[in-house]
């Protein structure tokens, strides 16, 4: 049992780490731009960053698709099909890069009407995505890339990858906005190529993983229709999931918008406070995909059960510390957030959600994780279908007499309808091992 525990810790810790990086690079981003002389270049970036993180937030099934189906293979020791995925992960990867660079006026456009601003902030948005749409290909090079790797077991190759490309990004961002002058035009070059070096160093990664699983880049295998119809399958159940946990989100900012800028400004507090514990259970939920996955491509149910308990384990423990953290510091952390004194009144009175999300939220994260190690698209995509048009709608038209109080309980009834759901697909959990 203890093996399960340090092969989970083993992987999770450089994935927390990793998670950590990116949201200090997006910190500093703002940090820079924040120094210059007019605000609407905080804007630019954040209405720039919004279109870039949906966009790519949609197609992060390039990495968690990745991930479950090169974790199976590296457990049935098939060096041939392990290339052969990789390459029909970055061929997928590049398609979908073009297909931005081919409709990039199109995107922005329908982004920036979407989102809004200033007519300031959008001029300087659109200038700052003009400059960074130029890495799509290498950022979902990377996805694709990390998934791989992190389907090896290979979590420290992913870290060192992520911190490159994080550091450059932060140095690059002093170099050209500071000492060039480049104003957002430097924060989007700095992106670029840290995206790009990223890319070489996770080539070189693969490299070294290619040659400790010596094997043969065979066309028959490389051309096989089946497994590489099987992945578009798979990353396009995820990517339906994905677009629900998009529109679950984006339904509760809106909601929450409509009952004033108040309530608004309380609950986007609280939601970065939810992304405080994402990046702290994500790594676990990463690395049940991986140790799942690889389970699966064994045939081991021992190996499977004990890693699906060891990521419950720890995945709850931190999750409860995350509460006791809330309960301990809540009112803290919301004045270091605002120092206007109504939005902290307003973020008091609805702090008791985020002290409960941690220990409510935390199953499904891991059930996620552990749904896309086994390559369950199917059921992941069913179990978030019910959750968004089933529970979570019904949820809140019933409750909306409770004002944001109902709000946030239609959240924690999808979170809890998500877990719930995929517990029920769980239990045929025994023939992931037969099918595979």
């Amino acid at each position: 049992m203890l093996s399960h525990h340090n092969r989970l810790l083993g992987l999770a810790g450089p994935l927390i780490l990793s998670n950590l990086t990116v949201a200090l690079q997006g910190m500093v981003d703002t940090a820079v731009v924040g120094h210059l002389d007019t605000p609407a270049y905080i804007g630019a970036v954040a209405v720039a960053g919004v279109i870039f993180s949906f966009l790519y937030w949609g197609l992060g099934f390039l990495r968690m698709g990745t991930v479950g189906i090169v974790a199976q293979l590296e457990g049935d020791e098939n060096p041939d099909r392990i290339r052969s995925a990789l390459l029909h992960s970055c061929f997928l990867a590049i398609f979908l890069a073009l297909g931005i660079l081919v409709l990039q006026t199109p995107v922005v456009t329908i982004g920036l009407n979407l989102v809004g601003g200033t007519p300031d902030v959008r001029s300087n948005a659109e200038v700052y995505f003009y400059w960074a749409v130029w890495g799509a290909p290498a950022v979902l090079l990377n996805m694709t890339c990390i998934g791989w790797l992190l389907g090896m077991q290979n979590a420290r190759a992913t870290f060192y990858v992520t911190v490159l490309i994080g550091v450059m990004n932060i140095v690059l961002d002093f170099v050209f906005v500071f000492g060039l002058h480049l104003d957002v035009r430097g924060v989007a070059l700095a992106s670029v190529i840290a995206q790009f070096c990223g890319s070489i160093l996770a080539a070189l990664f693969i490299h070294g993983e290619l040659k400790r699983h010596p094997g043969r880049w065979r066309k028959a295998v490389i051309l096989d229709r089946q497994d590489f119809t099987a992945l578009l399958l798979l990353n396009q159940n995820i990517f339906i999931r994905t677009m629900c946990l998009i529109f679950a989100f984006a339904f509760f900012t809106r909601q929450g918008a409509n009952q004033g800028e108040l309530v608004l400004a309380a609950n986007a507090i609280l939601l970065n406070f939810m992304l405080l514990v994402a990046l702290g259970l994500d790594g676990f939920a990463q690395a049940a995909e991986a140790l799942v996955g690889r389970s699966v491509g064994t045939r081991d149910r021992e190996q499977l059960r004990g890693a699906v308990r060891a990521t419950m384990a720890w995945g709850g423990g931190v999750a409860l510390l995350y509460s006791l953290l809330f309960i301990g510091a809540g009112n803290g952390l919301v004045n270091l957030m605002t120092d206007i004194e109504t939005v902290r009144e307003t973020a008091y009175l609805f702090l008791p959600w985020m002290i409960a999300a941690p220990v409510i939220s935390v199953w499904c994260f891991l059930l996620d994780g552990i749904f896309i190690g086994a390559t369950r698209g199917r059921e992941l995509r069913n179990a978030m279908l019910f959750s968004t048009f089933i529970v979570y709608l019904p949820c809140w038209y019933l409750l909306q007499g409770l004002g944001n109080h109902g709000l946030w309980l239609a959240l924690m009834a999808f979170f809890i309808a998500r877990a719930l759901s995929l517990l029920w697909y769980y239990r045929a959990a025994s023939n992931w091992i037969d099918q595979n």
